[in-house]
């Protein structure tokens, strides 16, 4: 290839991985969905785009390194205080019928399917044996089930895929060098210990450079998160020398050591990092994709229907129905269960990597491993994302829907505005520290939350679950404002502050930026004061006129969206929308009729 297309190539490669995830997140569908057909179609219109022809032989290599870096990504995801009793039972039962049943399924009906021997066809089942967080996870956002369902699902889907790899490993040099399927000996098991062992050893190394950089040295957010990422390419590449695809458990040991021992401050959000590993996602998809003919789809495609029916229908209910016996989970929980098993990045990986080395071992049926991978992931990606939703309310798993805000401080007027948001339809939370302010909370029947809320809040390593936006106005400008620069971090929507006094000399107050609550008239002192005159908080419809004296706080949506008025912008209701007003005080009242 010449200079100019290898530019435009990755220029392309780059543009789709990119694009495809901004139009998956407008139509709100899971990003495989447009980045497998995107790199498909780049793949069968141009030949630029084809990593074999950018990268070479190297290209197996590099997405060993990615996907490390993607598991590291998950690992920090995962909190082993959260995998406990029957929880961990039940994730541990998934992975082992999981792995056995998908493995010896696909591999017993593979010959037939796709007239394939049977050690082609045992490759085959290893790779499909893999689910993966990139996949299940932002399904799971978009049918919002109960935590516990999450939980499990994100666990299972998380440490297959660094089992399916390590056994990937096994079966390909089983394969490729005694022509045949020998992973049940006692010599390819003791390979497997071996494996597991290297991966753990390589973990470990990993965690004890992390401490060094993050805990010792105290790097800052941009040279931690540099850090990082050398560690886990640096120490996964070293294990993948000594046995390969053991970087991937080195990877997930070491996101799960950092999340999970005291004192790696590691913060909920880590933007660069997480746009680093969306970024590396689209790349993959985009580029394995695109190295699938369109001719070798054509052959095996009814085939490949008849196994996405096989592995969906049969397979995972069995696994599913299996491995939640006796676990407490409802009929609702356990069905979902069995109907969540999408094939995400490291099947696309695997499939790209082995395949193209039994190939090139002129293993017979071993070029269509790659086309029936494409073809189940993204028959299983598209059919999970399109009925994922309808069968998780159908079985009443989903949580309930609507937005939850969490309101801090527990001044009468504080407390008396969260009582009309609650009396307007929303799921209101509150939050105090003086134990007068907590009993006046819990005496205006509004739910209070835990005493160490705010502590979990501003811990860079926690996220407040449910909690869609946080308004603070506790009588104390400083804190009001220091919060809302910290619980950024904690929190998946938006934080607000009551404004400080005007001409203020707070410490920090003054100069903090964010969104400062009802414009810069109602700051908190004013409402306060206004609320000691007589002054009471109203729900009205948005579609009535605004009463003379009134001040509009909030617009209370028809889907119980709740949007602020604030120094930035002033909200306008609708057909259907409610308002929150501040009335005026009786002096006022009496004022202006006089």
């Amino acid at each position: 290839m010449t200079d100019d297309e290898i530019l435009l190539g990755i220029a392309l490669t780059f543009a789709l991985a990119t694009g495809s995830q901004i139009l998956a997140s407008k139509l709100r569908v899971p990003a495989l969905i447009i980045l497998l057909p995107a790199g498909f179609a780049a793949g069968a219109l141009t030949d630029v785009i084809h990593p074999d022809k950018l990268i070479g032989q190297d290209f197996s290599a590099l997405v060993s390194m990615a996907v490390a870096v993607i598991l590291y990504d998950a690992g920090l995801g995962l909190n082993l205080s959260k995998l406990t009793g029957r929880t961990r039972w039940i994730v541990g039962r998934l992975l082992l019928f999981g792995v056995l049943l998908t493995f010896f399924v696909t591999a017993a009906v593979a010959p037939a399917m796709f007239d394939m021997p049977l050690r082609v066809a045992a490759m085959l089942g290893v790779i499909l044996v893999v689910s993966g967080p990139t996949v299940v996870g932002p399904l799971l956002d978009f049918v919002r089930p109960n935590d516990k369902v999450r939980r499990i699902l994100i666990w299972e889907g998380t440490l297959t895929d660094p089992i399916g790899g390590i056994l990937g490993a096994l079966v390909f040099h089983a394969v490729a060098t005694s022509h045949q399927v020998d992973i049940g000996r006692g010599y390819q098991l003791g390979q497997f210990a071996l494996s597991l062992v290297v991966g753990l050893v390589g973990g470990a190394v990993a965690t004890a450079v992390l401490w060094l950089t993050l805990r010792t040295l105290r790097l800052g957010e941009t040279l931690g998160t540099l850090a990082q990422l050398a560690t886990v390419i640096t120490v996964s590449a070293m294990c993948d020398i000594v046995r390969d695809d053991t970087g991937l458990i080195a990877a997930i040991v070491a996101g799960l050591a950092v999340t999970n021992i005291r004192g790696f401050d590691i913060p909920a959000r880590r933007p660069f990092f997480e746009t680093l590993a969306q970024l590396i996602i689209g790349l993959l998809f985009v580029s394995i994709s695109s190295s699938v003919p369109p001719a070798s789809v054509r052959p095996v495609l009814l085939p490949a229907l008849g196994l996405i029916a096989l592995l969906v229908l049969v397979v995972r209910p069995v696994i599913a129905f299996a491995s939640t016996t006796r676990s407490g989970l409802t009929i609702g929980e356990r069905a979902f269960i069995g109907w969540m098993a999408p094939r995400g990045i490291v099947a696309a990986a695997t499939a790209s990597a082995f395949a193209a080395g039994l190939v090139e071992q002129g293993e017979p049926g071993a070029s269509r491993i790659l086309p029936v991978t494409f073809l189940v992931i993204v028959g299983t990606v598209v059919l999970y994302a399109l009925t994922a939703a309808p069968v998780a309310r159908r079985l009443g798993i989903v949580e309930p829907g609507g937005h939850r805000i969490l309101l801090v401080g527990g001044e009468p007027w504080v407390v008396d505005l969260g009582r009309t948001l609650q009396s307007a339809g929303l799921d209101v939370l509150m939050w105090a520290g003086a134990d007068a302010e907590r009993e006046r909370i819990e005496a205006a029947g509004i739910e209070l939350a835990t005493g160490d809320l705010l502590a979990t809040a501003t811990n860079p390593g926690a996220r407040l679950e449910g909690v869609t936006a946080v308004f603070l106005a506790t009588d104390d400008d400083d804190f009001n404002a220091l919060a809302a620069v910290v619980m950024q971090d904690s929190v998946e929507g938006p934080v607000y502050r009551v404004g400080p006094p005007h001409g203020g000399h707070g410490v920090v107050a003054p100069y903090t930026g964010g969104d400062i609550l009802f414009g810069t008239a109602l700051v908190r002192h004013a409402l306060a004061a206004r609320y000691e005159q007589g002054a009471r908080f109203v729900i009205r419809p948005g579609s009535a006129p605004l009463p003379e004296g009134h001040d509009t706080l909030f617009v209370v949506r028809a889907d119980r969206r709740l949007e602020p008025v604030t120094d930035k912008q002033q909200v306008i209701p609708g057909e259907g929308d409610q308002v929150v007003l501040l009335g005026s005080a009786p002096s006022e009242g009496s004022a202006s009729k006089g």
